[in-house]
C-alpha cells in the first residue's frame, strides 16, 4: 500500500543512544538538556532568534494568539488544514474568512482590507504546502491597520525567501512536527518569533506561567514537549538534507511524467527556495479527481484531499462566501510523497492519473 505520506525514522541504533542518555540521568520532561539541545540546533537550521519547542502545531497557534491578547476577530484563510480556524475559535476569537489566490493558493492580500472591521484585531495566514503567502503584502495591510499576523508554518519547515527563513515574518510564526512533517518529532511543534519580549511570555505561557521554581510570571498551560520526542527530532535534523533532496528528485519526476496531463499546481513567488513538503495537483473538476482517486485506490495508492472540505463549511465557525477556495477545495489532490517512495512507484502513480484522465 502507497499512502500519501510515510514517516522518516531514523536508524534505530542513533535513537537507542540519545535514549540511553535519558534513561542515565532520569530526565523526561520539564525543559531537559535534549530540548535546549534541539531548540538551539532548530535555531541554527532555521536562521531564528526564537524558537520554543512544544506540544504539537495546534497549541503553538493557540499560544500565539493568548500571548498576542487576540480578542476579536481574525482574518484567515478558508484553505488550510482544520486546526488554523479552530485554533482560533478555541481562543474565543471570531474567524473571518478571506478568499485564497488561485495561483499561490495562499491568502489572497488584495481582499483583506474590505474585510476589515473595528474588531478586526489579527490575521491568521498559511503557507499552504510550503508556498509563501505574499507576506510583503499582508504586512503592509497590517501596519496600516494596526494588525498582529500570526503565520501558521506547518507546511513550512526550512523554506527560504529570499534568502533568509521565510519563519522570520510576521509577528510569530508556528510549525508542526507531526509525524506526517518533512521534520518531526512524532508529536511537537514550535513557536518562532524575532520579539525578545513575546518570547519570554511565551516561554513562561507553556509551562504553566512558571518563572523560576515559586515564581508565576501570568497565565500558562502545559504545553511542553519532552525529551523522548526532542531526542527522536535530533536524530532526524541530521538527516532533513538527504530528506529533501530525494523528494526534489521525487517532484522532479512527477513534473516530468505528469507534464502532458497539464495538471495546475501551485505556483511558488519569485525568490522561493521550496523543500517538497507536498504534491498537490488541480483536476479540471471535482468528478475527474474522484475518478482518479478511485483509480489509484484500485491499485493499492492513497493521494489526500489536502485540504477538503473547505473551511467555510465548519459547524462551528461563520459562513463565508469563498468562491475560490471552495472551488479549489473541491478539484486538489495531494499525491504520494515520501523518503522511500520509489521511481517506479511515481511512474505508476503518473500513468494511471493520465490512462484515467484520457
Amino acid at each position: 500500500m502507497i499512502t500519501v505520506t510515510k514517516a522518516f525514522l531514523p536508524p534505530l541504533e542513533e535513537y537507542h543512544a540519545r535514549l540511553r542518555g535519558v534513561w542515565e540521568c532520569g530526565w523526561i520532561t520539564n525543559e531537559g538538556p535534549l530540548v535546549t539541545e534541539l531548540e538551539e540546533a532548530l535555531r541554527q537550521y532555521l536562521g531564528v532568534k526564537h524558537l520554543l519547542f512544544v506540544s504539537n502545531g495546534t497549541l503553538a497557534l493557540q499560544l500565539a494568539i493568548k500571548a498576542l491578547d487576540i480578542r476579536g476577530d481574525v482574518l484567515t484563510t478558508p484553505f488550510s488544514y482544520v486546526a488554523t480556524t479552530s485554533s482560533i475559535v478555541w481562543e474565543q476569537c471570531r474567524p473571518v474568512f478571506v478568499d485564497v489566490d488561485p495561483r499561490s493558493l495562499c491568502l489572497n492580500p488584495d481582499l483583506l482590507e474590505a474585510a476589515i472591521t473595528p474588531a478586526t484585531q489579527a490575521i491568521v495566514a498559511t503557507h499552504v504546502f510550503g508556498t509563501p503567502c505574499a507576506v510583503e503584502q499582508i504586512e503592509q495591510v497590517a501596519q496600516r491597520h494596526g494588525l498582529r499576523v500570526i503565520y501558521d508554518a506547518a507546511h513550512a519547515f526550512g523554506v527560504q525567501y529570499h534568502g533568509t527563513s521565510l519563519l522570520r515574518h510576521g509577528d510569530v510564526s508556528t510549525l508542526s512536527f507531526h509525524a506526517t512533517k518533512l521534520f518531526h518529532t512524532g508529536e511537537g511543534g514550535a513557536i518562532v518569533t524575532d520579539n525578545d519580549e513575546l518570547a519570554r511570555k511565551l516561554a513562561y505561557m507553556r509551562n504553566f506561567g512558571h518563572e523560576g521554581a515559586h515564581t508565576f510570571a501570568g497565565l500558562g498551560i502545559n504545553a511542553k514537549n519532552s525529551e523522548i520526542h526532542a531526542a527522536l527530532g535530533l536524530c532526524v535534523l541530521p538527516h532533513v538534507p538527504e530528506l529533501m533532496r530525494r523528494r526534489r528528485a521525487l517532484v522532479q519526476l512527477y513534473d516530468q511524467l505528469l507534464a502532458p496531463a497539464k495538471l495546475q499546481c501551485p505556483q511558488l513567488p519569485p525568490a522561493t527556495t521550496p523543500t517538497y513538503s507536498y504534491y498537490p495537483v488541480l483536476f479540471r473538476s471535482e468528478a475527474e479527481l474522484l475518478r482518479v482517486c478511485d483509480a489509484l485506490q484500485q491499485a493499492g495508492i492513497y493521494p489526500r484531499r489536502y485540504f477538503y472540505p473547505v473551511l467555510t463549511t465548519l459547524p462551528y465557525a461563520p459562513s463565508a462566501d469563498c468562491p475560490v477556495a471552495t472551488d479549489v477545495a473541491s478539484r486538489v489532490l495531494c499525491l504520494p510523497l515520501y523518503y522511500e517512495l520509489a521511481e517506479a512507484d511515481v511512474a505508476r502513480i503518473a500513468q494511471i492519473i493520465q490512462l484515467t484522465m484520457a
